[in-house]
């Protein structure tokens, strides 16, 4: 409790749990591209992970916990950061702060009330602009994507992730101490490469759905 009340512990636990949720939208996308492949592949993969009860249920609890500390850290952090100056900058001039960098707390909720409506539309069918059933999981992801407003809001969101990405990416290794401060900070070829690799490979499921190239 010592370490979680100090400043840096709670952003090690930030940079820890930023790991943990970026190892989850790599596997995330992996099986969600499997939508470019067909119904059967896609079903299929969506089935096995059903039938692996124990391990998917322990993988969700952990993101979870890595989600709601996350969260939690961040919102315990930006409130000590306006406890600590009332009154803005009258003139700041930011040398290595980026708009990643600068958008990360409206991002964030941004992406929290994503998740909230993705989970309602593509998981438990809660929310439902077109037909779904549990177990077509290809029908379900097509269907919804073939609607422009729901692929406006997983655009949206889906720039608020690459931009939160490419701020984490790169300040989680400087948080836990793995990488030293750079001549050039700016350059962030890590960062770049795995935030818009993630944000692209999203991002083609529902524009390939919504201009028909998947059907």
């Amino acid at each position: 409790m010592t370490f979680w009340r100090t400043t840096i512990g709670k952003k090690m636990v930030m940079a820890v749990t930023g790991v943990a949720m970026l190892v989850f939208l790599v596997l995330h996308v992996a099986g969600n591209l499997l939508v470019f492949v067909g119904a059967t592949k896609l079903d299929a993969y969506s089935a096995f992970l059903k039938q692996q009860a124990v391990v998917l249920w322990t993988a969700r609890l952990v993101l979870l916990a890595a989600v709601v500390t996350h969260v939690t850290a961040a919102y315990q952090l930006a409130r000590r950061d306006h406890a600590a100056r009332h009154t803005a900058y009258a003139d700041l001039d930011p040398q290595t702060a980026t708009i990643a960098s600068r958008s990360m707390r409206v991002g964030g909720i941004v992406i929290a009330v994503f998740v909230i409506f993705h989970l309602l539309h593509l998981s438990t069918g809660t929310l439902r602009p077109a037909p779904f059933v549990a177990t077509h999981v290809y029908a379900n992801v097509v269907g919804g994507f073939r609607i422009w407003w729901v692929c406006a809001i997983y655009f949206v969101a889906l720039a608020a992730i690459g931009l939160h990405l490419y701020h984490g990416a790169w300040s989680w290794s400087r948080t836990l101490g793995l990488s030293r401060p750079s001549a050039t900070p700016l350059h962030r070829p890590i960062a770049t490469v795995v935030s818009v690799a993630l944000w692209a490979a999203f991002t083609s499921i529902p524009l390939a759905i919504l201009v028909g190239f998947v059907r």
